[in-house]
């Protein structure tokens, strides 16, 4: 950061001038007399430094006199050095008295440096929101997030991939691996597909990755990834031998639906449809598993998430509740059988510090929602922890919609819990069409934009026209999420969408099983 004054690059003066500077010949009072800043028309300027303050004319130099051999420091004039060196100096021609247009620019450059809406206002505008963090080169993605979002409003459908359904059926979940090199499909009928993303070519066919439909794909670094299926297994697969299995884990009774991984810990984390949360630890994983044990139990679970620091985890349910755990510890688990445990032990500690693994139970708003209440089918969290997106339906299938809730802390809002953690702030109505299948949406890399299954294609969602960051744009009440693009280039239902974490290109796949590329066109 540049130092900001008369010594600074952009300062009013350069350093030299500051160093000797005779005053404009008045008269000997005038000269040592400095003008008062509340006179109009004078130059109001920063005092001189001690080591810097200009000398009476005639006076000796206090610079100290060049070595033999050595050339004067540049600026100094023959004056100073004959005056070093004993010998009288001539006497300083009178210098012209600043004209109007001397005053005028001083006048100016003085308004500048004190920051009075010109460029100096701006730079500390700037220094003052790069230190709260809101500023426009804080964050990578901030610095070309117009550019992105040009990128993604001209993007069309690039490629297709044409699947038959005779051998692997509908497409349930689309991955990324982290450098975006490898796309992987989930498909209904015991497959997982790879493809380049880039080129769009086929890569290998996991004919049998498992015994029953694959539900989810987490890629736990650029090489290794996790699948899941109804068969009630996880399988770990290495990128470089796709012939076989790294290994096979056996833990849940029934459907397993989510994967989520702590990269700190290296810990793999399961849920399905019997109700329990499964901590894996990979570090110790063989050729026969790895060492798992129940972290939570819940009836009618349907998504878990853990937040990018691995702070909370969220639960969806399909009776409409939102389970958080709170400043999460994975290494210890919650041997209870119900939920009024484990809200005692948040809303009875007085320290004002919630105990690990406190746990909050809420019903998210959603606005027209029916009396017969939501089940909230897919659960998705901002890229920076900052919100929480759901898709929520009615119990009759009759209505669907998509909501963003912003995390916030403070006072306590109901006497059950001692915060409420969500509070609704865009929202969408979504296409019902599809009834009884799972729609997953996500959010882009910079959590600027929301892609979601609509119909036979998909939107693009923004929290406002420019697609500014949630925290930039937060409303006081719940507002309408406003659609950037609608694609269209599939001939059934999409079920899951997915943006490329390194490349401007967003997949989605079908009930049919085709696979789309969007790209933007140039």
């Amino acid at each position: 950061m540049f130092p900001f004054g008369p010594h600074s690059p952009g300062g009013d003066r350069s350093a030299g001038a500051w160093a000797e500077e005779p005053a404009p010949y008045e008269g000997q009072a005038a000269a040592a007399r400095p003008p008062s800043p509340l006179q109009p028309g004078t130059d109001v300027t920063p005092p001189h430094p001690p080591a810097r303050s200009p000398r009476r004319p005639g006076a000796p130099s206090l610079s100290p006199a060049p070595r033999a051999g050595e050339l004067e420091p540049p600026g100094v004039p023959e004056s100073s050095a004959a005056s070093a060196q004993g010998e009288p100096s001539p006497p300083s021609p009178p210098r012209r008295r600043p004209g109007p247009d001397c005053k005028a620019e001083s006048r100016g450059q003085h308004r500048l440096s004190a920051g009075m809406g010109g460029p100096g206002a701006r730079l500390f505008g700037w220094l003052k929101e790069r230190s709260l963090g809101r500023g426009l080169f804080v964050d990578p993605a901030r610095d070309n997030f117009r550019t992105m979002t040009s990128l993604y409003g001209s993007i069309h459908p690039a490629d297709s991939v044409y699947l038959s359904t005779r051998t692997h059926g509908a497409v349930f979940n689309l991955e990324y691996s982290p450098d975006g090199s490898v796309l992987t499909v989930a498909c209904e009928q015991t497959e997982v597909l790879l493809f380049d993303p880039i080129s769009s070519k086929h890569i290998k066919t996991l004919s049998e990755a498992h015994e029953d439909c694959v539900n989810n794909i987490r890629f736990l670094d650029n090489r290794l990834f996790a699948t899941c299926s109804d068969d009630t297994t996880i399988a770990l697969w290495d990128l470089r031998k796709l012939n076989t299995k790294v290994c096979t884990l056996h833990g849940h009774t029934s459907w397993v639906k989510n994967i989520e991984y702590d990269t700190n810990t290296r810990l793999l984390v399961t849920s399905g449809f019997d109700g329990n949360v499964i901590i894996w630890d990979t570090n110790r994983y063989t050729e026969d598993g790895c060492p798992h044990k129940k972290f939570f139990h819940t009836r009618f679970l349907m998504r878990m998430r853990l937040t990018p620091d691995c702070s909370k985890m969220l639960i969806s349910t399909s009776s409409g509740y939102l389970l958080i755990l709170h400043d999460l510890d994975l290494t210890k688990s919650l041997e209870v059988g119900s939920y009024p445990i484990l809200r005692a032990r948040r809303t009875t500690s007085s320290s004002g510090v919630s105990p690990r693994n406190s746990l909050e139970v809420v019903t998210p708003e959603v606005l027209g929602e029916s009396d017969h209440g939501n089940c909230i089918t897919s659960l998705q969290l901002h890229p920076k922890g900052w919100a929480t997106l759901l898709r929520c339906s009615s119990n009759s299938d009759d209505e669907e919609c998509t909501c963003v809730y912003e995390f916030q802390e403070g006072a306590p809002v109901r006497p059950v819990s001692p915060r409420c953690s969500l509070r609704l702030t865009h929202y969408i109505e979504e296409a019902n069409v599809g009834r009884g299948y799972i729609k997953e949406l996500c959010f882009s890399p910079d959590g600027r934009m929301i892609s979601s299954p609509h119909g036979y294609g998909i939107r693009l969602l923004g929290f406002d026209k420019q697609c500014s960051e949630l925290v930039d744009c937060l409303p006081k009440e719940a507002s309408p999420l406003r659609v950037i693009r609608s694609l269209y280039s599939h001939n059934d239902v999409v079920l899951t969408t997915k943006f490329s974490p390194t490349h401007c290109q967003i997949a989605s796949g079908c009930l049919s099983g085709r696979v789309s590329l969007y790209q933007p066109k140039f």
